[in-house]
């Protein structure tokens, strides 16, 4: 349990982590974990919101080109970029997401807007950019979210013909440049403000060599992402079409509500074996309003951070 007024915990992705001499590009993502923690804890610290860390953790990852998710997301079956992003608030039960955008710089942010300035919870596509724009987003050309390491992961995916978990690939891929470090996965956040109340927001490129349309669990609210103040804020990584055929993330809260089971009991009961049992994979980070905090995966690895830090 943490003594802190207040917790942000974040992720990048779960999978098969580059290990050998590639590990020497696990610095600079460290590095990029601990600036979105630092960002998030700021608004924290100045009597911000659990939702506005979160959103703010999220964009910063989204803005570095090191994981799937805004620049640097990984490429679809055509060549292109299809980002989606998810933010739900565990004071109000509000929460909002967008799927299948192509030209918003923050995914997550237009999440928040939709959230914040409609009735709806999930948008899509060209209604979603159009829904986004007109609230204030920041739009871009395509173009922003390339990347060559990720290209060359596309090519290396369509070469066995397979549809790959963004760390999977990258493991196996062999960029030109391998000390660019663009090669690791969807991001997450959840934290608890001082008021008491909780906050998850995920955000990601999906899988690569994905089909046009594909979407994932991370905009799915209840199956990459759930906060309720009743039980726990989560954030999923893995293979979504089992994560959103389990509910898991409404699946851990529902454990901790309704069976008093605690965070990380709840996390290892949903990643470790209903996920595997369902023929899937991932991780995710689950944060309760006491502050305990839990950062579960069956994957060869996740990269995660917590502010301040807490044993988990």
């Amino acid at each position: 349990m943490s003594a802190a007024p207040f917790v942000l915990a974040v992720h990048g992705g779960a999978g098969a982590l580059a290990r050998g001499p590639r590990s020497r590009r696990h610095g600079a993502h460290r590095a990029a974990l601990a600036a979105a923690l630092r960002a998030g804890r700021a608004v924290l610290a100045g009597g911000g919101s659990a939702v506005d860390a979160v959103i703010t953790g999220v964009a910063a990852l989204e803005d570095s080109p090191l994981f799937n998710a805004g620049h640097g997301s990984v490429f679809t079956a055509a060549g292109t970029h299809e980002l989606d992003a998810a933010v739900m608030d565990g004071a109000t039960g509000r929460a909002g997401s967008i799927a299948a955008v192509t030209r918003i710089r923050n995914p997550v942010v237009a999440a928040a807007l939709v959230m914040r300035h409609s009735p709806w919870v999930m948008l899509c596509s060209a209604g979603a950019e159009r829904f986004a724009a007109d609230h204030g987003a920041q739009m871009v050309d395509p173009a922003y979210f390339f990347t060559r390491a990720r290209y060359e992961q596309l090519e290396h995916a369509r070469q066995r013909q397979s549809v790959e978990l963004d760390h999977d690939g990258a493991a196996r891929a062999q960029p030109r440049d391998a000390e660019d470090g663009t090669v690791y996965g969807t991001v997450g956040a959840v934290a608890l403000d001082a008021a008491g109340n909780l906050a998850a927001a995920t955000s990601t490129g999906g899988l690569t060599n994905k089909p046009l349309g594909r979407v994932g669990d991370s905009p799915i609210i209840g199956a990459g992402t759930y906060a309720e103040n009743a039980s726990v804020a989560v954030s999923a990584t893995g293979v979504g079409e089992v994560f959103m055929r389990l509910v898991a993330a409404h699946d851990i809260a529902a454990l901790v509500r309704y069976q008093g089971r605690s965070a990380r009991d709840a996390a290892k009961e949903v990643i470790l074996r209903r996920v595997p049992r369902a023929g899937g994979r991932g991780g995710a980070i689950v944060l309760d309003r006491r502050g305990n905090l839990a950062m579960v995966f069956s994957t060869e690895g996740m990269y995660r951070g917590a502010m301040p830090e807490v044993d988990v």
